[in-house]
């Protein structure tokens, strides 16, 4: 068995896998250690933190995450699956217009949506202003009017801002689909509406269910829009519990609470499609056909996607524009360029990076069939899953093993200290976006390479080029597309993200993200 063993090993090492197969086995182990480290962390003792954690903080925080993944998850499925149902099937006035209208919500990150929304909506917003002043109205008392800074409040902004997830999945599901089983309805007396619920729906059911899975890991990462209406979910608790009562312990205990409930979503997601097949039967496939809605019918269906796409980017946006012309020359004030400098410099280093790291994954994965590679490197496919405060706590463990040793080295060596060199500078950042996001870039690569034939691979070998050196003068310049998507994925998430940034920037060092999040708490 060790002579056959160290003969496979030979062989990979005569094809050039092994190196390929070692650097993803060693980046497969750098996104993973956060989790590991999650449930290292969470088995030391936190004293009396943890059974004050479970009798007065577990339970309402869980308890108010749950209701607001459900409820964003139902509102996101409604709006989605419905707009993306009406433009793909119908003629309304401005279709072609909706078609990429509704995606706007995603330009624009939770949080800036939501204090945008206490702007216009709360006590002191504009619209209770106008109310008061033109029914002269003195105080809350007198009049009745929705209460922003509530769970139902998070569950509509949030929903606004997430709901294309589902749409464009469940646009791309709908467009796949074959008339021909949609016509076979039709023949055996379904309406329209029959045919969309009894048909099309089922078949979309696998692309709802993963679009939906996206919505709700992002409302469970999400910390400034909670925080904003003060909803406090599981993440504010891990805040609370590592900066306010400074127990780590505690922190990542109530990480492995998050991280239990991100693994029964993906586990749920998984079991609606067990034992099912989502496929058509026959290869006849034409362009679906749309029906035409004039009068009251378009109109409704205009006012239907045009609903999500004022809530979700419209109003937020004229706040935005009103409050930027308004304090232009305080926001570009000193500290507004040295956030832009340090946001820029940190995606731009985790675009690299993530790009780099999913390269050497996708590369691996199609050059050997080791089921080691291919297990451990599934495992970056769930970065995207963690939520960004429990990747925090999880980095904390290695980073700090990692600075003590070099210190220790250091000391040995030279007799020189040297800190914090890793943990309390920017690369914890840079490493924290780039196993956060590396399953998006990952998932760009891979559908690079699968458009690249393996005849190409055997040519490229039958000439004589190896493995290193065909990925350099073969495989690159093909993924040349997919690199600069992947890398622009990152560098739009890094760009906005909060989280992650909160719990582990340095000593006076912001980002647009933290700045925004810190004048709108003021």
């Amino acid at each position: 068995m060790l002579r056959g063993f160290r003969r496979r090993i030979g062989r990979l090492g005569e094809s050039g896998n092994l190196g390929w197969s070692v650097a993803a086995l060693l980046i497969s182990l750098i996104a993973a250690a956060p989790i590991l480290a999650i449930g290292v962390l969470a088995a030391r003792s936190s004293g009396d933190t943890w059974p004050h954690l479970i009798a007065n903080v577990l339970p309402g925080a869980l308890r108010r995450t749950l209701g607001l993944m459900v409820g964003v998850g139902t509102l996101t499925l409604l709006m989605g699956t419905g707009t993306a149902w009406l433009v793909t099937m119908y003629r309304f006035p401005l279709r072609r217009q909706f078609e990429w209208l509704l995606l706007l919500p995603l330009a624009m990150p939770t949080y800036i949506i939501a204090f945008c929304y206490l702007e216009l909506f709360d006590y002191s917003g504009v619209v209770q202003t106008s109310l008061r002043a033109l029914f002269g109205f003195r105080n809350a008392q007198d009049y009745w009017f929705p209460d922003i800074r509530s769970l139902s409040g998070a569950i509509f902004v949030m929903s606004m801002v997430l709901y294309p997830y589902v749409y464009i999945t469940a646009r791309a599901s709908f467009l796949q689909q074959s008339v021909c089983v949609l016509e076979v309805s039709r023949t055996l007396g379904r309406s329209a509406t029959a045919t969309f619920w009894q048909v099309a729906l089922p078949l979309a059911r696998p692309a709802l269910a993963a679009g939906a899975a996206l919505a709700l890991m992002e409302t469970m990462n999400d910390i400034g829009a909670v925080e904003f209406f003060g909803v406090r979910t599981l993440t504010v608790a891990i805040y609370d519990t590592w900066l306010d009562r400074n127990s780590l312990a505690g922190a990542a205990q109530i990480a492995s609470v998050m991280l239990a409930c991100v693994f029964a979503l993906l586990l749920a997601e998984q079991g609606l499609r067990a034992g099912r097949r989502f496929h058509h039967t026959t290869g006849k496939y034409r362009h679906l056909p749309e029906d035409g809605l004039a009068g009251i019918r378009g109109g409704l269906a205009a006012a239907a996607c045009a609903l999500p796409v004022l809530f979700g980017f419209l109003l937020p946006a004229s706040v935005l524009v009103h409050d930027a012309l308004a304090h232009v020359a305080a926001g570009l004030a000193p500290e507004f360029w040295e956030a832009a400098g340090n946001s820029l410099g940190l995606a731009s280093a985790a675009a690299a990076l993530s790009v780099l790291f999913a390269v050497v994954l996708a590369y691996a994965r199609r050059q050997t069939r080791s089921k080691l590679v291919h297990s451990l490197s599934a495992v970056a496919s769930l970065s995207y899953a963690v939520p960004g405060t429990v990747l925090a706590i999880g980095l904390l463990i290695p980073l700090a093993s990692l600075n003590n040793g070099i210190d220790a080295l250091m000391r040995s060596l030279f007799g020189l200290p040297t800190g914090l060199v890793l943990s309390g500078t920017a690369f914890a950042l840079v490493l924290a976006y780039t196993i956060r996001f590396l399953a998006a870039s990952l998932g760009a690569v891979e559908a690079g390479f699968s458009k690249i034939s393996r005849n190409i691979d055997a040519a490229a070998r039958t000439l004589g080029a190896s493995v290193s050196k065909m990925s350099w003068r073969v495989h690159l310049p093909l993924l040349r597309p997919a690199l600069g998507a992947a890398a622009l994925l990152v560098f739009v998430d890094s760009m906005k993200e909060l989280p992650t940034t909160l719990l582990l920037r340095p000593f006076n060092f912001d980002t647009l993200a933290t700045q925004v999040f810190t004048l709108a708490s003021l």
